[in-house]
């Protein structure tokens, strides 16, 4: 099924990560203050910032690190002023880009992001111009063990208020509304459940398939030069990896 690789991807891709800890953490890191500077500095009020709380944990961040950015998005040592712009693009062979991104300084980060589409067999195109091949979604993912069943946590998933529960071959998928992420997430956490990630995201509404070996290699190279940006926070493609 679409999707499916996501998932299947998710160790070999954190496996990645790893060797790139210090400047992920920057990046969540700023991801908290921008969420505290828009909402306040309580999670409980604030969903920005328990979305981007949870985010930094998925990625074992050091409570340390999380409280510093939460002092700093509430005005303490940092005079940063950090906008959310998103690029939208095609990579090779017309593959849908979506870059989010939080930088000080849009003068500098337009023209990065620009150079490494050209680099990389794509070209950034207006805004719009594919966003609206996806929906933003809650998305949680929930391993499959023989310990879950799969029509209990179905039932708990809708009880909760999930827009739907999709079985993969390694993993549950549940899917809600934005603002009912929460309420699911915290509801499944209470009845046991274990989250191999979770995150407000987008989704695309259909995936597209590479054939060409060289196309490939161009579209991974694109996406690893643009996660590898300072400024970018996240990468979402319709692209189905095999």
């Amino acid at each position: 099924m679409a999707g499916h690789s996501k998932w299947n991807n998710i160790k070999n891709r954190k496996g990645k990560e790893d060797a790139k800890r210090g400047r992920i953490f920057t990046k969540l890191g700023r991801n908290i203050i921008v969420a505290v500077r828009e909402g306040g500095p309580d999670p409980n009020y604030n969903p920005s910032l328990k979305v981007a709380i949870d985010k930094a944990k998925a990625e074992n961040m050091p409570n340390d690190n999380i409280e510093r950015a939460i002092k700093k998005g509430s005005g303490e040592g940092s005079d940063a002023n950090y906008e959310q712009i998103t690029y939208e693009g095609y990579g090779p062979a017309g593959i849908a880009v979506m870059v989010t991104c939080l930088t000080d300084n849009r003068n500098r980060t337009a023209p990065d992001i620009r150079h490494l589409f050209d680099k990389n067999g794509g070209n950034l195109g207006q805004p719009g111009c594919v966003s609206f091949m996806f929906d933003k979604r809650g998305q949680i993912g929930i391993e499959r063990t023989d310990e879950i069943d799969a029509e209990t946590l179905m039932m708990h998933a809708i009880e909760y208020g999930a827009l739907d529960v999709i079985e993969r071959e390694e993993v549950f998928e549940i899917l809600t509304e934005p603002e009912d992420y929460h309420t699911v997430r915290n509801g499944l956490e209470k009845e046991g459940y274990e989250f191999i990630q979770s995150d407000i995201t987008y989704i695309p509404q259909n995936y597209s398939s590479l054939s060409d070996e060289e196309d490939i290699k161009k579209l991974e190279k694109l996406i690893d030069s643009l996660e590898d940006n300072d400024d970018v926070q996240e990468v979402y493609t319709n692209w189905e990896e095999e």
